[in-house]
């Protein structure tokens, strides 16, 4: 039996994320995205009852551009998707993987002790995760 090494979420995640209000409008939350490859933001919480959104790029292209509406009149709010499923860092990526498969995620924010700490993606997984085995 060969022991293989289990990586986990925190090994492959991305650590710069970009986080933005969820009023702000599409064309600042656009204007202030610096981590471009992570194609997303993070909407922040509002109180401490409240739960984390994200805001994709895909989601921007489907509600705002191909809609015609106004990157200046659309808020964050209305296209966000809230709540979010989130990822522990310690998780397996295999059940990470499962777990975006099953829901049909490409991208999930990484909390822990209540704090988003990074973004995982399908193609971290892969290309961090699995190709440190190979």
């Amino acid at each position: 039996m060969s022991s293989r090494e289990v990586v986990r979420v925190r090994h492959v995640m991305k650590r710069e994320f970009d986080i933005i209000d969820g009023m702000a409008t599409i064309a600042e939350a656009l204007r202030q995205m610096k981590h471009v490859d992570t194609k997303s933001l993070i909407v922040d919480k509002r109180h401490d009852d409240d739960e984390y959104g994200m805001l994709l790029i895909s989601d921007i292209a489907r509600q705002v551009l191909g809609q015609d509406r106004s990157p200046e009149r659309v808020n964050v709010y209305e296209v966000m998707a809230k709540p979010v499923i989130t990822v522990d860092p310690d998780m397996d990526i295999r059940y990470c993987a499962r777990l975006f498969t099953r829901f049909e995620l490409s991208r999930a924010p990484v909390v822990e002790s209540g704090k988003v700490v990074g973004i995982v993606s399908f193609a971290d997984l892969v290309l961090k995760g699995l190709c440190r085995n190979l």
